[in-house]
C-alpha cells in the first residue's frame, strides 16, 4: 500500500531552488485567496464524482462522451465563464458497449472477467461453443484449421506470462521519466497477429480471445477506431482465466463459452473539445492566452477516474475558483477539455489547426499548463529542458509549500496534449503526478474508479493549478520559449 501525503503536510525531503527572476515574484495575496476558496468551499469532490459516477466512461466519439462534454459546459456557463462552447472537429465514428455477459459453461460453470476492444463489432445474438485455442498451434497448423475456426471462439495466444507489475520511475527519484508512456509487455503468440487476424477473418471466426497484461483480474482495454464493422469481434480476458482454460486445453479438455456482446456505433462523426475563458482585461496583453487543459475523454472498460478524469477535474474546478473569486486577469484565461487524446492527441491537435496557425495566434500564447499522466497530487511540471522558465516556475512553487509540492523538473514528458504544442515552439508543460499503482493497476483498466483519489488530493491540484494559471496571467513579460 502506498500511503498518500495529506494536504496540509509540508514535504521537504527534495528543496526547491528558485534563482531570482525579475518581475516574477507571485502574487501572493491571489494565492490565499484561492487557497481559502479551494479548501473552505470545495466542490472538487462532487465534480469528481458526477464526472466519474454519472457519465462513465468517457470514450472519444461516444454519446457518453458527448453528454459529459456537454455537462461541462453547462457548468463553465452557470459559473459565469465567457463564451462557453463546444468546439467540433471530425472523428470518426463513435461507438459504445450496450451489454457483455461472457461465462465458462463446461468442464463447470464460472462467470469471466473481460471486454471487447472499443469499436469491435458485436455478435448476433447468443454465442454458444468450444474454445478454439491456438496457443500451441504453428501458423501452418492454423491455416489448416479452418472448419474449426468457423464460427469459433478463438484463444489466439498461449499462456500470460510476463505482466504488467511495475509502474514507470517517479520522476526526481532516480531514472528519468522521458515517455509518457510506461514499457511494452510480450504476448506468447504462436504467430503473429498480422498473420492470424486475416485467416480468421476469411474463416469467419465468431470472436477472437487474448489474455490482458495485468494481474489479480485486472484487464487492460484500448481499441482501434477504424475496425471495420464487418471485423472479427475482439474482447480481453482476465490473465489469470485466460490461463486456467488455455491450461485445460492443453491437457486436451473441451471448454465451452457462452458470450453475449452487443455493440453500437454512433453516426455522428465529429468529437468535442469544451472551452470557456475568463476574459483578461489588461489592454497591453488582455488577446494573450494562458492555456489549462488536460483530456476529457478515456477509455471504455471503467471510469477513467485517474486517466484522465483526476486532471480534468483539476481544470473544472480550477476554473470554478477563479470564476467564484470574480478575477480580472491581465490575460485571458482559457480552460480547455480534449477529445480524442487516446487516439492520438487528437483534441490539442485539432485546436491549434483551429487557433494557433498564424504568428500573430502563436505569440499570443503564453502558456500552455496540462494535466495528465499519473494520479494524486500535482507535484510541478516537467519543464521541457527550458531553463529558463523553470526558474520562473520554481519561484512560483514557493508559495504551495504548504500543499506538498516538492519540484520541477528539466525533463520533458511525451505521449500527451502539451506535445503538440511544444512541438510548434510554444512553451508547454505538463504537470507531475505520483505513479504508484497508475501504470500497474488503473491505466486503461477496469480498476480505474474514483476510490483511487481522495478528496485532499483533488482540491491540492485544483488549487495547484488555479494559481499557475493566475500567475502566468498576471506576469510582467512573456514565459520563455525554446526553438524547436
Amino acid at each position: 500500500m502506498n500511503p498518500r501525503i495529506t494536504l496540509r503536510t509540508l514535504l521537504l525531503s527534495i528543496p526547491l531552488i528558485a534563482m531570482p527572476v525579475a518581475g516574477q515574484i507571485p502574487d501572493l495575496a491571489m494565492t490565499e485567496r484561492i487557497k481559502e476558496e479551494g479548501m473552505q468551499r470545495s466542490q472538487a469532490l462532487d465534480l469528481f464524482h458526477t464526472l466519474t459516477d454519472v457519465y462513465g466512461a468517457r470514450l472519444s466519439g461516444s454519446p457518453e462522451h458527448t453528454a459529459a462534454a456537454e455537462w461541462v459546459r453547462e457548468r463553465f456557463a452557470a459559473w459565469g465563464l465567457s463564451d462557453s462552447r463546444l468546439e467540433a472537429f471530425e472523428f470518426g465514428r463513435g461507438w459504445s458497449l450496450q451489454k457483455l455477459s461472457i461465462e465458462m459453461t463446461s468442464p463447470r460453470y464460472m462467470p469471466l472477467i473481460g471486454y471487447p476492444d472499443a469499436w469491435s463489432p458485436g455478435l448476433d445474438g447468443v454465442l454458444e461453443g468450444q474454445v478454439v485455442y491456438l496457443g500451441d498451434k504453428s501458423l501452418e497448423q492454423i491455416e489448416s484449421m479452418t472448419s474449426e475456426l468457423a464460427n469459433g471462439i478463438v484463444f489466439t495466444n498461449g499462456q500470460q506470462t510476463t505482466f504488467r507489475d511495475f509502474d514507470r520511475p517517479q520522476p526526481g527519484l532516480g531514472e528519468l521519466v522521458r515517455t509518457g508512456n510506461p514499457p511494452g509487455i510480450s504476448s506468447n503468440t504462436p504467430a503473429s497477429m498480422r498473420d492470424i487476424r486475416p485467416l480468421l477473418e476469411s474463416a469467419g471466426s465468431a470472436i477472437r480471445i487474448r489474455p490482458t497484461i495485468y494481474r489479480d483480474g485486472t484487464v487492460g482495454g484500448t481499441g482501434n477506431r477504424n475496425t471495420s464493422e464487418d471485423a472479427v469481434a475482439s474482447l480481453t480476458l482476465s490473465a489469470e482465466q485466460y490461463n486456467m482454460i488455455a491450461r485445460l486445453s492443453e491437457r486436451g479438455v473441451p471448454v465451452e463459452l457462452r458470450i453475449e456482446l452487443e455493440t453500437a456505433y454512433d453516426s455522428d462523426t465529429e468529437t468535442y473539445n469544451v472551452l470557456a475563458d475568463i476574459p483578461g482585461m489588461d489592454p497591453d496583453v488582455a488577446d494573450e492566452v494562458v492555456l489549462v487543459g488536460a483530456h476529457l475523454d478515456s477509455w471504455h472498460t471503467a471510469v477513467g477516474a485517474t486517466d484522465n478524469g483526476d486532471g480534468a477535474l483539476a481544470v473544472i474546478e480550477a476554473a470554478r475558483i477563479l470564476a467564484a473569486l470574480d478575477v480580472q486577469p491581465r490575460r485571458t484565461i482559457r480552460f480547455a477539455l480534449w477529445s480524442g487524446e487516446e487516439q492520438g492527441l487528437l483534441g490539442a491537435r485539432a485546436y491549434i489547426e483551429e487557433h494557433l496557425q498564424t504568428e500573430a495566434q502563436r505569440q499570443n500564447l503564453q502558456v500552455y499548463l496540462n494535466d495528465d499522466p499519473g494520479s494524486g497530487r500535482s507535484l510541478g511540471f516537467y519543464m521541457e529542458s527550458n531553463d529558463e522558465a523553470k526558474q520562473i516556475f520554481d519561484r512560483w512553487l514557493e508559495p504551495l509549500s504548504d500543499l506538498a509540492v516538492t519540484m520541477n523538473v528539466p525533463m520533458p514528458i511525451g505521449s500527451t496534449d502539451h506535445v503538440p504544442f511544444d512541438r510548434e515552439g510554444l512553451p508547454a508543460f505538463n504537470v507531475i503526478k505520483d505513479f504508484a499503482g497508475y501504470d500497474e493497476r488503473t491505466r486503461h483498466t477496469n480498476a480505474d474508479y474514483p476510490d483511487r483519489m481522495t478528496e485532499d488530493e483533488l482540491i491540492q491540484q485544483s488549487i495547484f493549478l488555479a494559481h499557475f494559471a493566475w500567475q502566468a496571467a498576471q506576469m510582467d513579460g512573456r514565459i520563455p520559449r525554446l526553438a524547436r
